[in-house]
């Protein structure tokens, strides 16, 4: 059985299947399984799966831990964001500059995600992202001390650093041990935990940060993941479907170079780095943009508008019903369509509009990013970890670049400003899935031709 079937992680020099246009079917267009049409094969195929399956004691342990693992990812990872004002005021700087403080986490684990999930290839799963979550807790109570921006910086580069370990390890953590069927609701589930914990860890700061300044907000939050880190070792179970890979350096690129070279791959990557790209910068900004006139919004209420992200937890954990109904092309337009409206309303300056344009980027973004994540995990018949690493680097770099690229707009041209890289990077997202469509048809009105 292949471990497209079975889901087993793969050594990473096995010679690679050659990736169809779409290996999978979406669910939404899918007729028949790997036994064909027949029920009754297809059901004893499901009955010998041992993998876990929803209600399932061990699939509630796997989701839960990797929710705890989720919140505590984005609450350390954006732990500044909300709090950029106040550190713009400490440190006498502008917003572009003040924004390195989230650009270099992102960007430290765009950089290391994939020697990461190398790790995990041969570590295992679990183990980097323990060690992973660890370290970056331990740098997180750290921050709070930073006597400079340069030092601040340097620091939060190294905790995203250590938290390249967790995203890419927990899609293929899932994809090993989660039926298929299961797979988009459990990484739905996990983003849904990235969603909980960039809300939390924003609406905790702001508060904190109005009575006792951003040190001491800082540093509740590296508590609050110390609490969460716990908690995920002693719930997620040891992996039973792990298969240990290599770590030689070119069998590791020779399986990059394989994902690479696999367009559909390269156009989700693509696609979460656009989508990113208007998330991190909407994110970077919004704290100035309310804290300024018209609007002169006190921190806490600024760390607040961060509920929201609720909105994201239940648009990723509904992704995977949206892919079966949808498709993962027609998923994709109603995110980015939704992400698109959100961005135009927003620049009514009216406070209850900016908040439903917020709502509205928030559930585009976390729906795409969903459907996207979990297509790659799907998609890739070797070396999982790499795959679902490539598309957290890409991921992250839209990160990076959104926030970065948001700011100077904003300098630049204000919220509109920022506005407009947005509504280019959906575009983006759109061009890029309907190339994907077409390429499909295509491939599709070639099959005929070829069984002749």
């Amino acid at each position: 059985m292949s471990p497209a079937s079975t889901g087993a992680s793969t050594t990473v020099g096995a010679v690679p299947t050659p990736s169809a246009e779409v290996p999978v079917p979406d669910p939404a267009t899918a007729s028949g399984s790997a036994s064909g049409s027949d029920p009754a094969a297809a059901s004893d195929a499901e009955a010998a799966d041992t993998r876990l399956a929803p209600g399932d004691p061990g699939y509630r342990r796997i989701s839960f831990a990797l929710f705890l693992a989720g919140v505590a990812t984005f609450a350390l990872l954006y732990s500044t964001q909300a709090l950029l004002p106040l550190i713009s005021g400490e440190f006498g700087v502008a917003a572009s500059d003040a924004s390195w403080t989230v650009a270099a986490a992102t960007g430290g684990l765009a950089l290391f995600v994939l020697p990461m999930s190398s790790l995990s290839e041969r570590f295992g799963r679990r183990t980097v992202m323990t060690a992973s979550l660890a370290v970056a807790v331990a740098v997180g109570l750290l921050v709070p001390f930073a006597p400079s921006l340069g030092v601040l910086v340097v620091l939060r580069a190294v905790q995203g650093a250590a938290l390249a370990g967790l995203p890419a390890s927990a899609t293929a953590y899932l994809a090993e041990e989660v039926r298929p069927r299961a797979l988009v609701t459990a990484i739905g589930l996990f983003v849904a935990g990235n969603s909980v914990g960039g809300m939390s860890g924003r609406i905790i700061t702001g508060w904190v940060a109005q009575e006792w300044g951003w040190r001491v907000a800082v540093g509740v939050v590296g508590v609050l993941a110390v609490g969460c880190a716990v908690a995920f070792r002693m719930l997620l179970p040891a992996p039973r479907h792990f298969t240990p890979g290599s770590l030689r350096p070119r069998v590791l690129l020779r399986t990059v170079r394989d994902h690479l070279a696999d367009p559909l791959l390269c156009r989700l990557y693509a696609i979460g780095a656009l989508f990113m790209t208007v998330f991190g910068g909407v994110y970077t900004v919004i704290g100035y943009r309310l804290s300024e006139a018209p609007f002169g919004l006190p921190q806490g209420i600024v760390g607040s508008i961060f509920v929201v992200y609720l909105v994201g937890t239940v648009s990723s954990a509904a992704a995977g019903r949206l892919v079966l109904r949808l498709g993962r092309r027609g998923t994709l337009y109603l995110a980015g369509g939704t992400t698109a409206a959100g961005l135009l309303v927003s620049l009514v300056p009216s406070l209850p509009l900016v908040l439903l344009g917020l709502v509205l980027i928030t559930a585009g973004f976390f729906a795409g990013h969903a459907a996207a994540s979990s297509a790659v995990s799907r998609t890739a018949t070797h070396g999982r970890a790499q795959a679902a690493a490539l598309y957290q680097s890409a991921y992250y770099i839209g990160s990076s670049a959104g926030s970065t690229v948001g700011a100077l707009a904003f300098h630049a041209s204000g919220w509109s400003g920022t506005v407009g890289v947005g509504v280019l990077a959906v575009v983006g997202v759109v061009v890029i899935t309907a190339f994907g469509s077409l390429a499909a048809r295509h491939a599709a009105r070639r099959e005929p031709v070829a069984a002749r």
